[in-house]
């Protein structure tokens, strides 16, 4: 049994054929297990997934060894394993690796939330960060944080609510016998720009020292992380990822049509709710965590698809872009600006803005926008 679907000639393959190129077969491998079945792996998105596995951990690396006591990639190594001092297992254990799995986690949640809203809406455009989740956790923090001067605990809850509301109300709203990508695009920017709207209103209704507080939640960062954070967002994720993970196959399926997919057995509106329903959760847990960091969900899965050149949503190579992106950038922050540390959101702010403007001038050249 063969568990892959061959992409026609309106994928990559068959525009160079028309235009005249040689069209080059990818490099697959095929696996076979127990029971007769057998997997073709295709071995560019393998070696991509290693590849991005390698940076996101070599970048957790780093970050555990910077800051005031820097430590070494070899000591921090040593300290994880349980050879290292008193004070280095306590400055990485209590200090630095929360902070860390943190970075890892959320840079995952959002990188896969991306894929799999840019795989329904077909757009590169579509992400939490475009559609009014963000926003709508950002409402869901304030009114905690303005009217009930709530505990970070409480900010967080808020922020989860306030996420998946918006996700389901943007659902709801953009439905007329199925989800298509252009209404849920439509009706997303629309909520964005209302709940944007609510959150200045709830900015200016505030004290100076809530207000403080809620621009820094704003701006996205991952400075004072600690396990009370890891160990909900990791059953968050032990929980969603696998949920999203089984509908790469469906969701690569979609992407050929409606009418293609349901005939191959595909159901195909349950497969978007099922997918749309985790992914919004894991933004809004992702959110409720770190804040709602810019551009990661937007730029993690196109980088992704770019670097395996693979068809399809590309989830898992997603979530490994998201988490690389998440902890490169949180490093950057606090090396490359000396003494002036800036909050991680800073950061993916201005390279995700540049992004999307390179994205803009690509697509607006080939003519979709």
């Amino acid at each position: 049994m063969n568990a892959t679907v061959k992409p026609g000639k309106a994928g990559p393959a068959g525009q160079a054929a028309k235009a005249g190129k040689p069209e080059r077969p990818r490099r697959t491998r095929t696996v076979r297990t127990a029971g007769g079945l057998s997997l073709r792996l295709d071995l560019r998105a393998v070696l991509a997934g290693a590849l991005l596995l390698a940076v996101a951990a070599a970048a957790a690396v780093a970050l555990i060894g910077s800051g005031d006591f820097p430590m070494t990639p070899s000591e921090v190594l040593a300290t994880l394993t349980g050879g290292g001092t008193t004070g280095q297992e306590f400055i990485v254990h209590e200090l630095r690796l929360p902070r860390v799995l943190v970075g890892l986690l959320v840079g995952a949640a959002f990188g896969l939330g991306g894929a799999v809203f840019q795989a329904v809406s077909r757009n590169p455009l579509g992400s939490p960060d475009m559609l009014g989740l963000s926003q709508g956790s950002s409402v869901g923090a304030l009114v905690v944080i303005v009217w009930f001067h709530g505990a970070p605990f409480a900010v967080a809850v808020g922020a989860v609510v306030g996420g998946v509301a918006t996700g389901v109300a943007i659902f709801l709203l953009a439905w007329k016998r199925g989800v298509h990508g252009y209404r849920f695009i439509l009706v997303g920017i629309g909520a964005a720009a209302m709940l944007y709207a609510v959150v200045l209103y709830l900015l200016t209704k505030s004290t100076i020292y809530d207000a403080a507080r809620a621009t820094t939640w704003m701006t996205g960062s991952l400075s004072g992380r600690d396990w009370s954070q890891v160990g909900p967002l990791a059953a968050v994720c032990a929980v969603l990822v696998p949920v999203v993970l089984l509908c790469a196959r469906p969701l690569r399926m979609l992407e050929m049509g409606d009418d293609a997919a349901a005939a191959l057995g595909v159901r195909t509106e349950r497969v978007r709710i099922t997918a749309l329903l985790a992914a919004v959760v894991l933004v809004a847990a992702g959110t409720a965590a770190a804040g709602p960091i810019a551009f990661v969900a937007l730029t993690a899965p196109q980088l992704a698809r770019r670097l395996t050149r693979s068809p399809g949503p590309n989830l898992l190579p997603a979530a490994l872009m998201g988490a690389a992106l998440l902890v490169g950038a949180d490093w950057a922050a606090q090396r490359l600006f000396g003494a002036d540390q800036l909050p991680v959101g800073v950061v993916t702010g201005v390279l995700g803005g540049g992004y999307l403007l390179w994205l803009l001038v690509v697509e607006r050249r080939a003519g979709r926008v």
